[in-house]
């Protein structure tokens, strides 16, 4: 069993009532025809050369690669024994990024954070 996390770009003001419908949308799969969003590529870039999703080692967090990759998501499915560092980066690029976080275990959603005025 994996512990299954995604990351989604969806427009300012998106709620986490939101992203559980695109949730349910990807998941029945409905998929937006457009171009990747800037995000997703700038956080799948960012994790993947901290942990490897093509030619994983022995050593990788991931329990499905490579990674699914859509244009407005990202979907992580972790080994339940992976270090807590891998969530941590996890949530950090999400934040950098300006990425919902989904929990599919419970259904949470977590806003990026809010950002400091400069």
């Amino acid at each position: 069993m994996s512990f299954d996390l995604s990351v989604w770009a969806l427009a300012d003001g998106a709620t986490p009532d939101d992203v559980r419908a695109a949730v349910q949308r990807c998941r029945q799969g409905q998929h937006l025809d457009r171009h990747p969003d800037p995000r997703v590529v700038r956080f799948y870039r960012a994790i993947t050369s901290a942990y490897p999703d093509r030619h994983p080692g022995p050593n990788t967090p991931w329990a499905v690669a490579p990674l699914h990759t859509a244009n407005d998501h990202i979907e992580l499915n972790l080994h339940p024994t992976c270090e807590d560092q891998v969530l941590l980066d996890i949530e950090r690029l999400a934040g950098e990024n300006g990425l919902m976080l989904y929990d599919a275990q419970d259904g949470s959603v977590y806003p990026p954070p809010a950002r400091m005025p400069g």
